[in-house]
């Protein structure tokens, strides 16, 4: 564990892996381990990564999400303003058991950077389901769509989108940028105020949106990114046809290889192959090929992972020019994978 997962030798941990809607598999790891940090990254701290939900009415499922889970809004429902590359998106961020905010997110049909011909961000197309037969949640969030972006807080944001976008083969879709966050937008954000904040939004893959986020002067964190096993650490893990061959070519990127690629040979998720990498930046990236169909989970329960085999890259409409891509990689697999500490975040456990 210490080499492949880049923990203490004498570190511990539960997994717990959870389908979320339709597009996205989502991995909650807690940890023991003797020389991690117990306390959550704050938002404007370079690793801090948040999930976003699309919705339909934003202000309808925090206050249902609020009365189910208790959670608090950070702030209230904020409209992006007129002259941003999103202008016209509703959002809000709200406190989850995590240790990561959740934001929930809607869309107009066009957003301003797509009128003039921008690629198109994603829209989940709902509705929300867990299931590959069509059949919706039980326990679904009123006007849940799907996942609409991961996001991660980057010390440097050219270098970060410049290795998602030549190495991982990611599309630009667009950038936008406060250069001095006010006091509403800044609480919204679980931030200081009076900083500035630059976004980079990336299209990845055929089903996912990723968000880097970096802040400036005082609404700058703590640079540092965090280890795997530290609450707030996290993973993005991408579904490739070759292992071995994905590995070497990140390593030829600049990656470190986090030992030799493995075959899981005993329990729930028996016949993965997977590895770890390292990037520059600090972020972790797993490789991974996984027999769906032919799991040992899959005989206890009909609860299935979303399966990446049918699914090409480029998947898109309309097709997205890819530069740099992972060699044979179909799709992000677990899109991101938060830490929590023992004891926390029971709630999102079967």
């Amino acid at each position: 564990m210490r080499t492949h997962l880049d923990v203490h030798p004498r570190a511990s941990a539960e997994i717990a892996l959870v389908r979320l809607g339709p597009d996205t598999n989502l991995e909650l790891f807690a940890y023991k381990s003797p020389d991690h940090t117990a306390a959550p990254r704050a938002p404007h701290d370079t690793g801090h990564v948040h999930l976003a939900l699309h919705v339909t009415d934003v202000a309808r499922a925090a206050a249902e999400l609020t009365r189910r889970a208790g959670v608090s809004p950070l702030g209230p429902v904020l409209r992006v303003p007129d002259g941003q590359p999103d202008a016209g998106t509703h959002w809000v961020r709200l406190s989850s058991p995590f240790d990561a905010p959740l934001e929930l997110r809607s869309v107009p049909d066009v957003l301003p950077y797509e009128a003039v011909g921008g690629t198109p961000r994603r829209r989940p197309p709902g509705p929300w389901r867990n299931r590959d037969d069509g059949t919706g949640s039980r326990h679904g969030l009123p006007g849940a769509l799907g996942v609409d972006h991961f996001a991660r807080t980057v010390a440097d944001l050219d270098s970060a989108e410049r290795f998602f976008v030549d190495v991982l083969g990611a599309e630009p879709l667009y950038r936008s940028e406060y250069g001095a966050l006010p006091e509403d937008v800044a609480a919204a954000l679980g931030v200081p105020p009076g900083g500035a904040m630059r976004r980079a939004v990336l299209g990845m893959g055929p089903t996912d949106t990723i968000e880097l986020a970096s802040y400036q002067g005082k609404s700058a964190g703590n640079p540092r990114p965090p280890r795997n096993s530290d609450v707030g650490g996290s993973h993005i893990a991408l579904h490739v046809r070759d292992v071995d061959a994905a590995a070497a070519y990140l390593a030829a990127h600049g990656c470190t290889v986090l030992g030799r690629p493995e075959t899981i040979d005993e329990g729930p998720l028996t016949g993965d192959r997977w590895v770890y990498t390292r990037a520059p930046c600090g972020l972790y990236v797993e490789v991974v090929r996984m027999p769906d169909g032919a799991l040992p989970y899959e005989r206890g329960t009909a609860a299935r992972r979303k399966a990446a085999h049918g699914l090409s890259w480029t998947d898109r409409t309309p097709p997205r020019p890819v530069r740099g891509t992972v060699p044979d990689s179909p799709g992000t697999d677990t899109s991101s994978t938060q830490r929590h500490p023992q004891g926390r975040g029971t709630s999102c456990r079967p």
